[in-house]
């Protein structure tokens, strides 16, 4: 017979060969089948790669050597990206580099493919640990509310490390649930995801932290080899923190980060429901609910929502640290403990509510469906292909604008190439037309010492040309003597 992880006074017993759950089964493919259908959805529309992923894109083409020294050096892989170190996540820049070489792989939708199984792996591993733990009904539903939410699906598709993280935090949970059932191999799969999770995004590692904490409440003293597999898989994100610190990077990208005056769990809670109140309201309460009466889940559940927003508390009253996504891995004990309360209501009660939380899930999520690109510089460049004229010099004036032109350039107009130029180079004087590809901020463009270059030459503008987008707004300047 198997025992539950909650049951702390009882020594910890291997799942028997008889017990259902221990065998993976058909229903619990949903979770990870209803993530890929979802997220291909939104792939379908085939947008152009935004600032982030375009860096992600940028660093993954690069060999090893050369990713591994500009993390270590603390700088950037090309010219305008020099303060822009790949430091930050750096293990995600070589499994990007990895999946490229693979034969067909390098466009734009397969970097963010690679993210989204990464999500569905990470489901699968959530899903089967959570079925351990309760009852394959609870199991199934926490992926599905999970693959449903619109946090997760909104990184899922894009090519960033969230995937990884949600992969990662997958498998330490798993190896954790396997421990606390008697298995030695489950602390080998929590040191080792654990370790991926802190290096996939150091925020996760919040989440490794309340892992330890919930195995110590529940096993006491006889949860030191868990504690301690913990600290060590903490250690390799705290070296990459080091080396950030050592080399200079520190704080860079701080900016982003909001000080949230304490209002930090408020704020997370409202982004996990896509800022819909009512799946925020049914979230929370079904969640205290788990927390309360959930069987098997409710210790592990509880703190892996509440250690790493309290962590997070601490870490404000230090510096700013909110920002909705850096959040997710947290976020998602949330949901599973969300529907593990589905489970403590009456019998007649499970289904409809089970279904209303999905629904809501899926409404919060719809708006994901219809959303424009994040950035157009794929649009900028079809664009200027069509225009440009050889040796009229095509001029990036910022580094987003320079990210998104020499990728497209690159990608789709290698016929441009000879004409472009680069920060830190300023625009060339001699030629008669000049395109300037530059940012608008809030309506305004971002200044540029191209202004006063080709204004000096004698040149003015002649058109512009908008690309407006929901995360970075370019303008493309014709200028003519």
């Amino acid at each position: 017979m198997s025992t539950t992880a909650d049951r702390a006074s009882a020594p910890p017993q291997p799942v028997g060969a008889s017990e259902p759950a221990a065998r993976w089964s058909l229903p619990e493919l949903l979770p990870p089948l209803a993530v890929l259908l979802l997220g291909t959805v939104l792939l379908l529309p085939g947008h152009g790669l935004w600032f982030d992923e375009l860096f992600t894109a940028e660093v993954g083409r690069r060999p090893y050597g050369e990713i591994l020294a500009a993390i270590v050096e603390g700088r950037g892989t090309t010219g305008y990206l020099a303060d822009v170190p790949p430091s930050y996540n750096a293990p995600w820049y070589f499994v990007v580099h990895t999946w490229v070489l693979l034969p067909g792989i390098g466009g734009d939708t397969s970097l963010r493919v690679l993210s989204l199984l990464a999500t569905a792996g990470g489901l699968a591993l959530v899903t089967r640990a959570v079925t351990r733990l309760t009852s394959r009904a609870a199991g199934v539903l926490a992926g599905v509310v999970l693959a449903a939410s619109p946090l997760l699906l909104e990184q899922a598709v894009e090519a960033r490390p969230y995937g990884l993280a949600v992969l990662a935090t997958g498998g330490a949970l798993l190896g954790l649930v396997r421990r606390l059932q008697g298995s030695p191999r489950g602390l080998l799969l929590f040191g080792l995801a654990g370790a991926g999770m802190g290096l996939a995004h150091w925020y996760a590692a919040t989440v490794l932290a309340a892992f330890v904490v919930a195995a110590l409440l529940l096993r006491g003293w006889r949860a030191w080899p868990v504690a301690l597999t913990g600290v060590a898989a903490a250690l390799p994100v705290a070296g990459l923190i080091g080396v950030n610190l050592l080399n200079g990077t520190g704080a860079r990208n701080a900016e982003h980060l909001r000080d949230t005056g304490g209002t930090l769990a408020d704020l997370a809670v409202l982004a996990w429901a896509g800022g819909l109140r009512p799946l925020l309201l049914l979230t929370v309460g079904l969640a205290v609910l788990g927390a309360l009466r959930g069987t098997g889940m409710r210790v592990v559940g509880t703190c892996w929502v509440l250690v790493p927003l309290g962590l997070l508390l601490l870490a404000e009253q230090l510096r700013p640290v909110y920002l909705p996504r850096y959040l997710l891995a947290g976020l998602l004990g949330l949901g599973v403990l969300a529907a593990v309360g589905v489970l403590t209501l009456p019998r007649a009660a499970r289904a409809p509510v089970a279904g209303l939380l999905v629904a809501c899930s899926l409404v919060a999520s719809s708006p994901l469906a219809d959303r424009e690109p994040r950035e157009r510089a794929d649009d900028v460049v079809a664009f200027l292909a069509e225009r440009h004229r050889p040796g009229e010099p095509v001029v990036a004036a910022d580094q987003r604008s320079a990210t998104g032109l020499d990728h497209y350039v690159r990608t789709a107009a290698p016929q441009l190439r000879p004409d472009v130029v680069l920060p830190p180079d300023d625009a060339p004087v001699t030629a008669d037309r000049v395109w300037l590809v530059r940012r608008v901020i809030r309506g305004e463009m971002v200044p540029t010492d191209d202004d006063e270059v080709l204004v000096d030459a004698g040149l003015r503008v002649v058109d512009e040309y908008a690309f407006d987008a929901a995360k970075t707004d370019l303008l493309v300047q014709a200028w003519e003597r």
